[in-house]
């Protein structure tokens, strides 16, 4: 488990790179890059995690998926919080397209702020989801006492940061993942390659469909 913050609060402190967790998500990231696992390549995720770095989605449904307003969205891509990685926006002639990462990224980032987390930690904890691989998001916990955030991949990991004693909430990220599939299964999605609409129940079937139409 990494986590951000100074490591110091709460009572879970910092641990050697042979430890076990939880482990800070440091906001130096020349501090934990050597303890980082490598990233599990996202190719190996199956057909939903391929198909969906397929399909780019509006900044409308993306605030749909993630239950955030249009004002926050845009908020947060101008101060560069959570930007849109498919297509940003250049001027008032294009829309900004996001990915299902960017989408299940901002839900989390809702959640982080709803229970108080610095604004501060939560942009190291972005990072951080940025850097990691589809399969390592889905089996992730991110835990916070509020002033730390850390990263657990195991049940001993989140007993060892609940053994400090202090109040600490949790966010699975497996689940925020599905519930954003399934929010993102009901609207319409764009193919990045060719900006055609896909129409929900799923745009990601949709578009397994038609590639297997083409073979």
């Amino acid at each position: 488990m990494r986590s951000s913050g100074d490591g110091t609060a709460g009572g879970a402190p910092g641990r050697s790179p042979g430890a076990s967790g939880p482990y800070p998500l440091h906001s130096n990231a020349a501090d934990h890059a050597p303890q980082r696992p490598a990233v599990v390549p996202s190719s190996g995720g199956g057909a939903t995690s391929m198909a969906s770095e397929e399909i780019g989605y509006r900044g409308p449904t993306a605030c749909a998926a993630a239950g955030i307003t249009y004002r926050q969205l845009d908020y947060w891509a101008r101060t560069g919080l959570v930007e849109p990685s498919v297509r940003p926006a250049h001027g008032s002639g294009t829309q900004r397209l996001y990915s299902f990462r960017d989408v299940v990224v901002l839900k989390i980032v809702k959640r982080f702020l709803d229970t108080g987390v610095s604004l501060q930690n939560i942009r190291t904890a972005v990072l951080h989801l940025r850097e990691r691989g589809f399969r390592d998001l889905e089996r992730m916990t991110l835990m916070s006492d509020g002033a730390t955030v850390y990263e657990c991949t195991s049940p001993d990991e989140v007993h060892a940061l609940l053994q400090g004693g202090q109040g600490v909430f949790g966010i699975a990220v497996g689940v925020v993942w599905r519930d954003v599939e399934s929010a993102l299964s009901q609207l319409h999605g764009e193919r990045i390659d060719t900006g055609e609409t896909l129409v929900g129940h799923n745009p990601a079937d949709e578009l397994a469909r038609r590639r297997n139409r083409a073979v």
